[in-house]
């Protein structure tokens, strides 16, 4: 093999993760308790949305109580006055310790805060531990379709057929909804003239961008999700109340589930995502807004289970790599969001900004400018 048969060698397979727009793939979730618990469903059992999959009780948390100084007492004595004992379950406002003086006149008790046990009397330190109520913690399946591995202890594993897109960013986490198209003009912003009552508990669908305003709409309308071709990032700044970072996304409590396509800014949404979205209207879908773009790359998600025919390319990884012709999207600064084509892989490490060396590509972008970015910043847009 000569150099020039490495050379193409290596750019044939210059393996990058990407984004899915698949009409039809089998897509198998983990439903997991953080902790061990009761698995509630059964091998082939099938399952909707809603469906209670394991469930489990978290123990609450712990009240810590200066006895000693709040009574004012000794504390190797903190025994004698305590109304209650280790084991005992207790009300908020019940006494738990205490006494009475100058025949009843004076009384100095400590109650209980909240609901829960008594956990710990230690007389050394003079503090009462009481332990809230345990935290019922339930997980649902989140999509529609069937068990197919189950986790003693632990949860299951849920599997579907289901028309699959994933984004490029998204907040908050596991909702579902009836599709509906709010706009079939990619490039059109999504304003607060295109939210209404009716959308409650739909996802919404459409546009380049959602305006601030639109934002506020869909948390008073109760809508589960909107999916957008992009967003101005003060926007997501003031919906959030504070500057989104790189750490994971998808706790957000922002009232729905939130997912871009193509990136920060006015970016129309690929016809691609907007044609197969319209294909399913009407349908219920699951939405997940969980991002994370560093290590352990983790995409925001829309999942549509139907009963289609599985198609064999959809079963194909996304490795099957990079070429020149591949269409890709850029997932970094300054060109974010971007799409482009790959017009070569070089194989000589080149310097960057940081001043590291590193594989890059050149890429065509759409507006016909080529650029040379770090191979790490780009992914695979499937088709």
């Amino acid at each position: 093999m000569t150099a020039e048969d490495v050379k193409v060698a290596e750019e044939a397979h210059a393996y990058t993760p990407g984004l899915k727009i698949k009409r039809s793939l089998r897509v198998r979730k983990m439903r997991r308790l953080p902790v061990p618990g009761e698995v509630l469903v059964k091998m082939g059992e099938e399952v909707d949305f809603e469906t209670p999959i394991a469930k489990a009780m978290i123990p609450g948390d712990p009240q810590v109580l200066n006895a000693v100084a709040k009574l004012g007492i000794e504390r190797g004595s903190l025994e004698e006055y305590m109304k209650v004992k280790v084991g005992d379950k207790v009300k908020v406002g019940q006494d738990i310790a205490g006494f009475t003086a100058m025949f009843g006149l004076w009384k100095n008790w400590m109650k209980s805060p909240v609901d829960g046990t008594v956990e710990t009397v230690s007389p050394i330190s003079g503090q009462i531990i009481i332990r809230e109520e345990p935290v019922p913690v339930i997980v649902h399946s989140f999509i529609r379709g069937k068990v197919v591995e189950i986790m003693e202890d632990e949860g299951a594993y849920v599997e579907t057929e289901a028309a699959y897109i994933q984004g490029i960013f998204g907040v908050g986490g596991e909702a579902h909804g009836e599709i509906h198209i709010i706009s079939e003009d990619t490039s059109e912003r999504i304003t607060e003239a295109h939210i209404s009552p009716e959308h409650r508990g739909k996802i919404l669908v459409g546009g380049s961008l959602v305006t601030r305003e639109a934002l506020h709409a869909a948390v008073e309308a109760g809508v589960a999700g909107i999916v957008t071709g992009g967003i101005i990032d003060v926007d997501l700044e003031d919906l959030l109340g504070y500057e989104i970072g790189v750490a994971i996304t998808g706790q957000e409590e922002v009232g729905f589930t939130l997912m871009i396509t193509e990136g920060f800014g006015q970016m129309a949404m690929n016809p691609r995502t907007l044609n197969l979205l319209k294909e399913f209207e009407g349908q219920e879908a699951a939405i997940n807004g969980a991002t994370q773009i560093r290590a352990g790359v983790l995409r925001p998600e829309i999942i549509i289970p139907h009963m289609g025919v599985m198609d064999l390319e959809a079963e194909e990884e996304l490795s099957s790599g990079m070429k020149a012709g591949t269409k890709i999207r850029i997932i970094r600064k300054p060109y974010f969001g971007a799409l482009g084509t790959v017009v070569s892989l070089p194989v000589e490490l080149q310097k960057v900004e940081s001043e590291s060396s590193v594989r890059v590509i050149e890429i065509e972008l759409e507006s016909g400018e080529r650029v040379i970015v770090p191979r790490a910043n780009v992914e695979i847009i499937e088709t």
